[in-house]
């Protein structure tokens, strides 16, 4: 791009930037020096038409004009623990310590569609999140706050869509329009194939309850992320940086897929689609992925998918920073990893952030780890500067670099996917993919080859195979006492015995009947959360209907 053409563009900029509303906040140094919005550069720069402007396509330096000036991302800490009742005071401590946001975790028997009463939950009830049974469970978990005025990101894909009605049940009990709500469920099916293997029912019949929930907020909810593509679990599971993105992509781009074979316009529901990262502890690789990922999406929604709208470009995303790069032994520094990967999130553009806790390999955070997690976000928000300009690392050799190799791996990965299916599409790719085990034996051999370096010394994690020695002691944990469970069970008797079984049954029996069709299933299912239906009929009454999944044993 020749100097003409970047200083028509740096204009362009600057007349979308002084439009656009900013904070009323001091944008100089520590030292008093102001600084710029951005910088770019000021002659002839070769590629630059790859980079760009913050705001504009193909919003490698972010998707606003003002970057955080404009706003800073939002603070949503992943939390839930116990009972209901636990885990709303968690909530409240959080929004009063300076959350934007609530992120709801659910322990294992709600991820996997059971009730907390049934054999398969026994000694899992409340451990790794909250325990939901009904919407009753959901009326405590927000009992004095106001949906209407919070985002709540719910982390749950298996039985996202029940979960997702017993909140709205929780909102409208509360008095809430539910086209008032804001948020975003997960609801990922392709990646608990891939990588967190949290599923029920085979792809086809999750596939068809997505794009129900997709029509179903596009009309009903429009404010309501239903989909967020997750690539955070992908990365736990062992990947690597090019892999998380493309795998990632590939869902959302099959996702993208589903909506348009339901005859959806894609300028309407593609703003709807969000996505989840992980932040790794590779400073500049996790930041050169956040601005492939915005690159990549923008260009294929326009060239592939027909998007002409600006907001059906943009990637909007969570970051969570790197739960695998924790570790048990000297826990403390796990505070100082969590700050480098949430900085790294911050300067690749997030748009949401979870910091996690220093303990959370050993346990569910505490109060006071919890509350450490948090402020190191607000830490680098309010004392670091890096607030002041949209993305600053912009115009580094290294980094340009690295956004274009992670870029073009992404793209090779593509069309090794499209390959994989009978119809050239991604959503075939994926599906076979999944049924020969093609993501997971790619994301084996990429763990693998990261645990023979880990073992040669070749990479090194201090505590752990470099710079072992230590004098800090034990830490004290949050444990969920046994108790959690019995209350719970005894608890959710209770309601069983107190519903309307008239209409609890009529309800569930409308829902069958529905499956059977090609209705919409989220109305009948909100009838039954109204009805007080737990999660374990649900899906159970699905199960029945669909069948469950089992993965295809692999040596």
């Amino acid at each position: 791009m020749d100097a003409a053409e970047i200083a028509a563009g740096r204009e362009r900029w600057q007349r979308r930037y002084d439009e656009s509303r900013k904070r009323d906040a001091d944008f100089t140094t520590l030292s008093g020096t102001p600084v710029d919005p951005v910088y770019g550069p000021r002659g002839d720069h070769p590629g630059f038409e790859r980079i760009g402007w913050p705001g504009e396509f193909p919003y490698t330096r972010g998707l606003y004009p003002t970057g955080y000036r404009g706003r800073t991302w939002t603070i949503r800490q992943f939390a839930g623990f116990g009972n209901a009742r636990q885990t709303n005071e968690r909530y409240k401590m959080i929004l009063a310590a300076g959350g934007g946001g609530l992120s709801v975790a659910f322990d294992m028997p709600t991820l996997m569609g059971r009730d907390s009463d049934e054999p398969q939950s026994l000694g899992e009830v409340g451990h790794c999140g909250v325990a939901i049974d009904s919407a009753a469970d959901m009326d405590v978990l927000f009992d004095g706050i106001k949906l209407e005025d919070v985002t709540t990101s719910m982390t749950i894909s298996g039985p996202a869509v029940p979960i997702f009605v017993m909140y709205l049940v929780a909102a409208e009990r509360q008095g809430a329009t539910l086209r008032n709500l804001d948020g975003t469920l997960q609801t990922d099916i392709f990646k608990e194939y891939i990588a967190q293997k949290e599923w029920l029912f085979p792809p086809e019949p999750h596939l068809r309850l997505i794009g129900d929930l997709m029509e179903y907020c596009a009309a009903e909810i429009p404010r309501y992320k239903p989909l967020s593509v997750s690539g955070y679990h992908i990365r736990e599971a062992g990947s690597t940086a090019a892999q998380e993105l493309a795998y990632t992509l590939a869902d959302g781009f099959g996702y993208v897929e589903l909506g348009l074979s339901r005859g959806l316009d894609v300028n309407t529901f593609a703003p709807g689609l969000s996505f989840f990262f992980d932040a790794h502890i590779d400073f500049f690789e996790e930041i050169a992925k956040f601005r492939a990922a915005r690159r990549i999406w923008a260009r294929h929604l326009r060239d592939d998918y027909g998007a002409t709208s600006e907001k059906a470009l943009w990637l909007k995303f969570h970051t969570q920073t790197a739960g695998v790069s924790l570790t048990a032994q000297q826990p403390v520094n796990n505070v100082v990893r969590t700050a480098v990967e949430a900085l790294a999130a911050i300067l690749g553009g997030t748009n949401s952030l979870h910091t996690n806790a220093l303990d959370e390999t050993l346990a569910l955070p505490t109060d006071e780890s919890a509350e450490i997690a948090l402020r190191t976000q607000l830490v680098l928000m309010e004392e670091t500067g890096v607030t002041n300009v949209a993305d600053p690392l912009g115009g580094s050799w290294y980094l340009e670099e690295l956004t274009d190799r992670i870029e073009a791996e992404a793209e090779e990965i593509f069309t090794r996917i499209r390959e994989l299916g009978d119809d050239g599409s991604m959503t075939a790719g994926i599906l076979r993919g999944i049924e020969d085990g093609w993501f997971t034996s790619h994301i084996a051999e990429a763990a693998f080859v990261y645990q023979q370096a880990l073992e040669k010394g070749d990479k090194k994690i201090v505590g752990v195979n470099a710079h072992t020695g230590t004098v800090s002691g034990e830490l004290e944990i949050l444990r969920v006492s046994h108790e959690v469970e019995v209350v719970q069970r005894r608890e959710l008797t209770a309601r069983k015995d107190n519903r309307d079984g008239v209409r609890l049954r009529q309800a569930l029996d409308r829902l069958i009947a529905a499956s059977r069709t090609d209705e919409n299933l989220i109305p009948p299912m909100l009838e039954a959360a109204r009805a007080e239906a737990t999660l374990g009929e649900i899906c159970g009454a699905l199960k029945d209907e669909w069948g469950i999944y089992q993965e295809p044993a692999r040596f």
